[in-house]
């Protein structure tokens, strides 16, 4: 069982395009007592969310209306910004650099996304302790 108070104010950049899957996430992020950032539902508006918003870490769909998302996953590695990919399809979809990212398997429960971010959150906190 992941303890959520870990959570409490995580920044979470949430990039979904189908709308209810968003507000879904959205209300578990804010059950979990993170903060979202976003939702984006195009790849243009979430590579400005990623430039510009202040964030911790990020959920992303892999596939945005036939558009890849992995534009945005190199920018945030490039950032040092940890991510988890949601998608129906496992990591099957994935790069080769994608392997070993976090993957939600959607539909996924609140527990499971809590368990994702815990693991995240784990990263954040390993990059601060180096000073990046």
């Amino acid at each position: 069982m992941t303890d959520t108070a870990q959570l409490a104010g995580l920044r979470v950049l949430v990039v979904e395009d189908e709308m209810m899957v968003s507000m879904l996430i959205e209300d578990m992020l804010t059950d979990l007592g993170c903060t979202v950032v976003g939702p984006a539902s195009r790849l243009d508006e979430a590579m400005e969310l990623a430039e510009s918003s202040e964030l911790d870490c990020a959920v992303l769909d892999v596939n945005l209306g036939g558009q890849p998302i992995f534009p945005l996953a190199d920018l945030l590695r490039a950032r040092g910004r940890p991510f988890a990919f949601a998608t129906g399809y496992g990591d099957a979809g994935l790069r080769d650099v994608d392997r070993g990212t976090p993957v939600l398997q959607k539909p996924f429960r609140e527990g499971d996304l809590a368990r994702v971010l815990a693991e995240l959150r784990a990263k954040v906190g390993s990059a601060e302790a180096k000073g990046s």
